[in-house]
């Protein structure tokens, strides 16, 4: 009797921690006020961009006087255009934002960028050019863009690793999508993100099984952040996942345990 009572804790213990729920492996999992109002959230924490100390900025200035354009880029081509659009040619050729928040363009000089959003920045310099070099006749288009958005996923995920997006604004599910995405030991419940601030890094949680994590402000990621999956419990108990795992490792267990009652019985 004791032996049966034994056996039952033990493949109730084993039953009870080693299935993964299926709570835990679905985003979003519970449900919001609808659709509609879900939306309107979304929309509101769409904030631009501002930008941070030691951000990778793309320039591209273009006017039909194509001469005097070559004087603003680091590296131009014949036709006074900069075409270095590979992740190395970017790395070199971009304007990396200094410890003070400024860039420092040919010809134009140093520009305080720190906290300015993409559009404010396109905004002063094209001023700047057309009260100083331009005239308004000259069509000029001022670009500014963040020269890949660069971040590293790593713990319970696909490919660990360091990634560039080449997008303005990329979120927590398409940042862990690249790398392959949480594995099924992966806690989705408690996602942390490191985040760079000039007085040093900060660690920032997020629940993604919660429709809240579309409200998080931590939902967009930003440059240089890094994302680390920790495990869920059931890796490092070395249980199976799935409940078919789960009774293979109890068949296991329970055969061990015959085998040394009926060696222990026999000597």
């Amino acid at each position: 009797m004791k032996l049966k009572a034994s056996i039952s804790i033990l493949v109730t213990f084993f039953l009870l921690t080693s299935c993964v729920s299926n709570k835990d492996l679905t985003y979003f999992g519970d449900k919001g006020n609808g659709d509609e109002l879900l939306a309107q959230n979304i929309k509101l924490n769409e904030k631009p961009y501002r930008v941070q100390i030691s951000d990778l900025l793309s320039i591209m200035i273009k006017s039909s006087d194509q001469k005097l354009v070559a004087m603003f880029q680091p590296v131009a081509s014949e036709d006074g255009s900069n075409n270095g659009t590979s992740e190395q040619s970017l790395y070199f050729n971009g304007f990396t934002v200094s410890k003070h928040g400024n860039i420092e363009i040919p010809t134009l000089g140093k520009m305080n960028v720190l906290a300015y959003t993409l559009t404010e920045i396109e905004e002063a310099i094209k001023k700047k050019l057309l009260e100083d070099y331009f005239k308004e006749e000259a069509d000029l288009f001022v670009v500014v863009k963040l020269a890949g958005l660069r971040f590293t996923v790593t713990g319970e995920v696909g490919n660990t690793g360091i990634y560039v997006l080449y997008q303005d604004r990329v979120n927590i599910i398409e940042a862990l999508a690249s790398s392959g995405d949480i594995t099924t030991v992966g806690n989705r419940k408690d996602v942390l993100i490191i985040r760079q601030y000039p007085q040093g890094q900060k660690i920032h949680h997020i629940d993604l099984t919660s429709i809240e994590a579309f409200n998080s402000p931590y939902y967009y990621i930003k440059p240089n952040d890094m994302i680390y999956v920790k495990p869920l419990k059931q890796k490092s108990l070395g249980t199976g996942t799935t409940l078919i795992q789960s009774i293979t490792t109890i068949v296991t267990v329970l055969s061990l345990v015959t085998s040394v009652i009926v060696l222990s019985r026999n000597l």
